[in-house]
């Protein structure tokens, strides 16, 4: 893994976003989903009612490793590995337990792993998920990667996926929350 540390702002919200791991361009700029696969994932969450710089100061942001896991040889970059993994997961494990959030929201395949068990992206995208763990329960509803690299969400059965969970999102009560403007 390559340093630094990428984080969110430290928010108390009722939303919890989970990403897979900050990317090179993450660590110079110094916050998650900053490049690419951001402006993307950010148009999403400005379809149903929150900005990038709203969502930022409303909603926690994490990944399941926190460092850049380096380049694939074979183009992208590198999936953390199981003890990469293991080792970033105490600080997953001590925000959720501290956050108690409502909503997470794991965006790709591996965070979502993280909660769930599944083959396919198309068996749990666009359906929300209640999960128990650690003495809690949350709602959970998963999104596809934003990735340029992937065309998931830009074909059938992904885009209309994609449109059930942030009509999901967009009606859960921890969201409606934050992007309710009476509420701030």
């Amino acid at each position: 893994m390559v340093p630094p540390v990428v984080m969110g702002r430290p928010v108390a919200s009722p939303v919890y976003l989970v990403g897979q791991a900050p990317g090179a361009k993450e660590g110079v700029l110094g916050k998650p989903f900053a490049w690419t696969a951001g402006k993307t994932m950010f148009r999403w969450f400005a379809g149903i009612g929150l900005d990038e710089e709203a969502f930022r100061e409303r909603v926690y942001m994490a990944a399941v490793c926190r460092c850049f896991p380096g380049k694939n040889p074979k183009g992208g970059d590198r999936v953390p590995d199981q003890h990469e993994i293991d080792q970033c997961s105490v600080w997953l494990h001590t925000e959720l337990d501290l956050l108690r959030p409502a909503l997470i929201i794991p965006v790709g395949k591996l965070a979502a792993s993280r909660f769930l068990a599944f083959g396919q992206l198309s068996e749990i995208v666009g359906k929300r998920h209640r999960v128990e763990m650690d003495g809690m329960g949350a709602d959970l509803i998963p999104l596809p990667h934003p990735s340029g690299a992937s065309t998931w969400h830009r074909r059938e059965p992904g885009k209309s996926l994609l449109e059930q969970a942030l009509v999901l999102i967009q009606s859960h009560p921890a969201w409606r929350s934050l992007s309710d403007p009476d509420a701030h």
